[in-house]
């Protein structure tokens, strides 16, 4: 195997590793209710307004846990600038189902300094299933990152969600504070304990 391809199976097996621990660490948080408000000033992470490429410029990354043994099935759309994901979860036995959509803030995993903003914002439509979000330090070394899981009423319309930087929680880890000044990425994840639906869309990401 050469170089080329050594870094791409790790930077593939990195960011499954995200997704699967993102999603471990949201079984044991609670739900965020949304918070609807009015956004000032935010920095946009993707508003999908390109098929491929979030607004930074860095190709999407999606996962599922057919990865650790599951079948979980997902149908990606991309158009019109909104991300549409659904599908099935089918998690492995005696494991947590996910698909994970990543939203690296950098090509090589550099991270960015969010110190001026807040948290998380999210423009997200859920029809079925759980989600939630996280926020991925480079501080963090055994991928317990720093989660909210989200409630979003399934009225078929989209709401504004802000998550607040201070409320989200590490799993099994001290829960030190996130270190906002080393963010790398941001991950969307749909879960489940048991075979169940999904289906959400996202028209924007941001810091805000």
């Amino acid at each position: 195997m050469n170089n080329q391809s050594k870094t791409v199976s790790r930077v593939r097996s990195y960011l499954a590793m995200v997704s699967v621990v993102t999603l471990s660490s949201l079984c044991f948080t609670s739900p965020l209710n949304a918070e609807v408000s009015n956004t000032q000033t935010s920095a946009i992470i993707d508003d999908f307004n390109d098929p491929t490429n979030n607004t930074l410029g860095i190709p999407r990354q999606f996962f599922n846990d057919t990865v650790a043994g599951g079948s979980t099935t997902a149908e990606l759309n991309v158009a019109e600038g909104v991300m549409h994901l659904k599908g099935k979860i089918e998690p492995a036995r005696g494991q947590p189902g996910w698909a994970s959509s990543v939203l690296l803030l950098d090509p090589k995993g550099q991270p960015m300094d969010a110190s001026e903003f807040s948290g998380i914002r999210l423009m997200v439509k859920v029809n079925a299933g759980n989600l939630s979000v996280s926020a991925n330090s480079v501080e963090v070394t055994n991928f317990d990152y720093h989660t909210a899981q989200l409630s979003v009423v399934p009225d078929g319309k989209f709401h504004e969600i802000k998550v607040p930087f201070n409320t989200m929680k590490r799993a099994w880890s001290e829960q030190t504070a996130l270190n906002t000044k080393t963010i790398n990425g941001v991950s969307i994840v749909a879960f489940d304990l048991r075979k169940a639906q999904f289906d959400f869309a996202v028209d924007e990401v941001s810091f805000y």
